[in-house]
């Protein structure tokens, strides 16, 4: 996981007022797109929820990954359609027998409320076109194509709003049905004009007649920008407060959304979603599956749910329910698990904040409002649990969540940083957490680069924070760099900034943010280096000089630098020739 701890959140202790002004300010952090989006409350709470279920249920559950006899192996099943394949005849046929009459909304909303989860997606529509609620676009439904005759996503709406668990829908805004099979089992389907307007009628449908939606988790496809802002513009017209997911592509989501089954490797400053299958294999339920190590499986989510919110972002976890409706025993196992290792330390996961630290040698840690959190996935031989960095910082007696035998000693600060020594911890179970009490701020001096034996401050692109663009312009379009950052080791006074560069457009210029202070810098096309003068602010960072690189503020979500940086150096100016310029 790299270096994601030092997220903006997680610094916010360390952070000028003015960095964390409201969204229309000149800020560091991209900016949303033109339309309408939610409230920063919104935001706020739906970050706040960390942990929710994933439901993948259709047509294909019926299937459970087998065709004419074979196990298909290619692809997830919930794919078979396009991967076994199935011609779209006999696929249309598996409605008359699907009837799933042992799907319990209430039981599932119960479900995932041992397991600790806070809200629930479900599947209303994949890509094979089969919609889980009732449309008037077309028979393909649930409603109007099988025995069963009822509408899944409604039940389930219901089911959520009697217990108060946020509920969303996942859309895909490709249609194997809608299109007769035209498109290819790929990931970038282009999406005609036509068919983005049945997709915007379902989406209608959707976000009128099933209470409040939490989040659209939109899906697959390469829709234009055009069309990718017409899909989020249809869900905030109608709920304005809806999240909505960044694989509407064309960096017009509310949020971003890692790969499947993936963990960003930098930092991230944007609200953002890890989405996890049960398995890697399949999303939707494969009868085939090998289900096996139950603790093991427990084991491996607790973590990766750790992992992900101490990294600041949320962790939605699959299950697949069978053709009939009902919950695989093995899965339901896997969430109660999970709840009950979060029933004791729940406070360290929902609300929290990403971890302060770079890198921590026994684990991971959250920040709460008033405490530090920590993990401890490694414990360490002589139970002493080191916290590089730590300065000016007050701490209170900690505990263990959970656990009453182990004790926690009082928190040492040195030159290196803080240490606490937690015993008994071999009886806390899987990953214990030490909560430590804050009495006021949490200051954590960042890794500085030292300067070389002339002063100078070389900054290697391989030593910065890189912040990327998720969700572009399709499922296989890679991420873009939007900000580099460094900290250095430097002292009061004025410095020679000088940026090494190559493949600048014509007129190319980038921000340079020291120590909040922004800076514009204009780049002469091709390659080169461009130099100006900036002001160490120990005020605003007093323990180690940020350097940021960012588009010219105000940007934009898909904006990105505009060459590529080879370094940085800083080198202390006695008498300052090199002009300031821009701010």
């Amino acid at each position: 996981m790299n270096i994601i701890a030092r997220t903006a959140l997680a610094l916010a202790c360390l952070l000028p007022a003015t960095l964390l002004a409201a969204p229309d300010a000149v800020t560091d952090r991209p900016l949303a797109l033109a339309g309408p989006r939610p409230s920063t409350a919104t935001v706020q709470a739906w970050q706040a929820r960390k942990f929710g279920l994933f439901i993948h249920f259709g047509l294909y559950s019926e299937l459970g990954g087998v065709w004419d006899g074979k196990r298909i192996t290619q692809g997830y099943s919930e794919q078979i359609q396009s991967f076994a394949p199935v011609p779209i005849d006999q696929y249309e046929a598996l409605a008359k027998r699907f009837d799933p009459e042992k799907f319990d909304p209430d039981a599932i909303v119960a479900l995932a409320k041992a397991a600790g989860m806070k809200f629930i997606v479900i599947t209303a529509k994949h890509h094979d076109g089969f919609a889980m609620f009732h449309t008037a676009q077309d028979k393909y439904d649930i409603v109007d194509a099988t025995p069963y005759k009822r509408d899944v996503v409604k039940e389930l709406a219901d089911a959520c709003a009697r217990a108060h668990m946020p509920f969303g829908v996942y859309y895909s805004t490709i249609d194997w049905h809608w299109m007769h099979g035209q498109y290819l089992p790929d990931n970038d389907n282009p999406i005609t004009p036509a068919q983005a307007d049945f997709n915007v009628a379902q989406i209608r449908e959707l976000m009128s007649h099933y209470g409040p939606i939490s989040e659209v988790w939109f899906d697959m496809g390469k829709p234009t920008p055009a069309q990718s802002a017409r899909f989020a513009r249809t869900v905030h017209e109608l709920q304005p407060q809806t999240m909505v997911s960044g694989r509407v592509w064309n960096h017009q989501g509310d949020f971003s959304v890692m790969g499947d089954n993936s963990e960003p490797g930098e930092g991230m400053e944007k609200p953002w979603q890890s989405p996890a299958s049960m398995f890697p294999e399949t999303w939707g339920y494969r009868s085939w599956q090998v289900r096996d190590d139950l603790p093991g499986k427990v084991r491996e989510n607790i973590a990766r749910l750790v992992r992900v919110v101490s990294a600041g972002g949320n962790y939605i976890l699959n299950i697949g329910p069978e053709g009939d409706g009902s919950v695989v025993p093995y899965e339901a196992d896997v969430l109660r698990g999970i709840g009950a290792w979060l029933k004791p330390r729940g406070e360290a996961i929902y609300g929290t904040h990403a971890s302060p630290f770079e890198k921590l040698d026994f684990g991971y840690a959250t920040l709460g409002a008033s405490t530090l959190y920590l993990f401890v996935e490694k414990p360490p031989a002589d139970g002493v649990l080191h916290l590089p960095g730590v300065v000016e910082t007050r701490f209170g007696r900690g505990h263990v969540l959970g656990d009453a035998q182990a004790s926690v000693g009082s928190v040492m600060i040195d030159a290196s940083g803080a240490s606490v020594k937690v015993d008994g911890l071999a009886h806390a179970g899987y990953m214990p957490v030490v909560a430590i009490p804050l009495d006021g701020a949490l200051h954590v001096r960042p890794d500085a680069v030292a300067p070389d034996a002339n002063g100078r401050v070389n900054l290697a692109v391989a030593q910065a924070e890189h912040f990327l663009n998720y969700n572009g312009y399709g499922y296989d379009d890679p991420s873009t760099l939007y900000k580099l950052r460094w900290h250095a080791q430097a002292g009061a006074g004025d410095y020679a900034l000088t940026v090494q560069y190559h493949d600048a457009q014509a007129s190319a210029k980038l921000d340079v943010w020291v120590d909040g202070h922004p800076h514009t810098l204009v780049l002469p096309a091709g390659k080169g280096t461009a130099s100006l003068r900036v002001s160490r602010d120990l005020r605003a960072f007093p323990y180690a000089m940020q350097v940021e690189l960012t588009p010219v503020a105000p940007f934009h979500k898909g904006d990105r630098l505009p060459a590529t940086v080879e370094s940085v150096q800083l080198a202390p100016l006695a008498n300052p020739s090199v002009p300031s310029q821009g701010g």
